[in-house]
């Protein structure tokens, strides 16, 4: 594991460390039938391609519509979400982007989540919404590390 999200200004950042090649990490990331096993309870996109839609619900909090915008295999993978439960896409979405890394024997693995500055509500909503992903982030990297615990290659 690692240590916790950070938040700058109106950014999200984490790191965490994988101790799998890029390629695994990267389906992790990419695959809905991975990316379940680590975040969301339901995920599929039309397409792993930009302007690609689709999107990743839980159970407990409802759908949550995405939009590929970046895929470059086994270096980053970009979507804009829906930052509340919501039919489609709209001025209450963020930008996350990944970014993987070979570090050691492993795979770095970098989110960011931006666009917080840009949501309607005003600067105690925004905080708000800040502070939610950024502990989301915490727990949504934590299980993905955990996937590939005792995993060997």
């Amino acid at each position: 594991m690692s240590d916790h999200a950070r938040i700058k200004g109106h950014t999200v950042t984490r790191t965490v460390h994988i101790e799998a090649s890029r390629a695994r990490v990267w389906k992790a990331l990419t695959d809905p039938e991975v990316m379940v096993k680590w975040f969301g309870d339901g995920v599929g996109f039309a397409a792993l391609e930009p302007g690609a839609t689709g999107s990743i619900d839980w159970d407990d909090y409802g759908s949550f519509p995405i939009e590929i915008t970046e895929v470059v295999p086994d270096g980053s993978f970009g979507f804009r979400w829906s930052g509340i439960p919501a039919e489609q896409l709209d001025e209450y979405s963020t930008q996350v982007r990944f970014t993987l890394a070979d570090a050691g024997s492993g795979t770095d693995v970098t989110v960011i989540e931006s666009g917080f500055d840009t949501l309607p509500g005003g600067t105690r909503y925004r905080r708000e919404r800040l502070e939610q992903n950024r502990e989301g982030w915490d727990v949504e990297l934590d299980e993905l590390a955990m996937l590939f615990e005792g995993v060997t290659e």
